[in-house]
């Protein structure tokens, strides 16, 4: 790959293109209205294996499967009431971990072993193209490697991956953070994940509560690893900067003689998740070592900025 991250070899120009990709048990990054995802098709074992090897991926982490529609998805898993009910939030920046359909067809490694699922439909016109004319799911956790931050644009992928994977380009992400993932358990709704739809959102379009997974829940979707969406250099939370570092601001924030992102400085939470990781992604490519973070609110969308700052500063084994 060159230094202005282009690939080394041709790219998919059109969905035809990476749809035959895909077809043909190849990996293929594409655009989703959250991050950019790494996809392959979802019933081939070697392709789903291609993901993991390709990010260095935990084996017991399982992936996220992306649906074209409500009639894809119901193949795969089992939809209760209850499911069907918060499924009329599709397609969108939302997640549902569900048992899975007997003889699905999905690939064991795909779902990590587990006898549930965690599948999406997507709010992006691209990633719908692409799966309509697969016409097969697609595994697609985020499109970089394990633990690192997520892509928002084409070009961080073939950077993040050295020019080793073909990318499907749809321009910046909308959202900018990953789907929020929700649990049915029952008549019991229980959040994996924050994520770009906000819980409070949630519960008001559907009038009910919707819990939270405990601290130490196993990991029974994607995004549960404590360290998660780390950039290269350490990362101090809720604090000013110091002398060498870089800053990530948000809201109105004190002169700084260094490297300085601000999220949102009109203090919108809905842009600071959008810039969240393309901010992260230019802090770290100055290469000071350390990121200070400031304050984010923890409320709406500040329940997901603040999970993936939280796990991006977490202790790295």
């Amino acid at each position: 790959m060159t230094k202005t991250g282009e690939l080394s070899f041709p790219e998919p120009k059109t969905v035809d293109e990476a749809a035959a990709l895909l077809r043909a048990g190849k990996l293929c990054a594409f655009p989703t209205e959250t991050v950019y995802g790494l996809g392959a098709d979802a019933t081939d074992p070697d392709a789903v294996l291609s993901i993991y090897e390709t990010k260095g991926r935990p084996r017991f982490n399982p992936l996220i499967i992306h649906c074209a529609d409500l009639a894809m998805a119901e193949t795969l898993a089992v939809f209760s009431p209850v499911a069907h009910k918060i499924a009329a939030l599709w397609p969108g920046p939302l997640t549902l971990v569900l048992p899975a359909r007997p003889g699905n067809g999905l690939a064991d490694v795909a779902t990590a072993g587990l006898d549930s699922v965690a599948i999406r439909i997507p709010d992006h016109p691209v990633a719908l193209e692409l799966l309509a004319a697969v016409g097969r799911p697609l595994a697609a956790p985020s499109a970089n490697p394990s633990g690192r931050l997520s892509p928002t644009t084409a070009y961080q992928v073939r950077l993040g991956f050295g020019g080793r994977v073909p990318v499907l380009d749809g321009g910046p992400c909308r959202a900018g953070v990953e789907s929020t993932i929700i649990r049915v358990d029952g008549d019991r709704l229980i959040q994996l994940r924050s994520g770009a739809m906000a819980r409070g959102d949630i519960e008001l379009v559907l009038g009910t509560v919707v819990e939270l997974a405990e601290k130490d829940a196993v990991v029974a979707a994607p995004g549960m690893l404590l360290s998660h969406y780390a950039p290269e250099a350490l990362m101090r939370l809720d604090t000013e900067p110091r002398e060498g570092e870089a800053y990530l601001a948000f809201g109105s924030a004190a002169a700084f003689d260094g490297p300085v992102r601000n999220l949102s400085p009109a203090g919108d939470l809905k842009e600071a998740a959008r810039n969240l990781f393309a901010m992260l992604h230019e802090l770290d490519a100055e290469g000071r070592g350390v990121i200070a973070v400031a304050p984010i609110p923890d409320e709406g969308l500040g329940e997901a900025i603040n999970d993936r700052l939280q796990r991006a500063a977490a202790p790295r084994g």
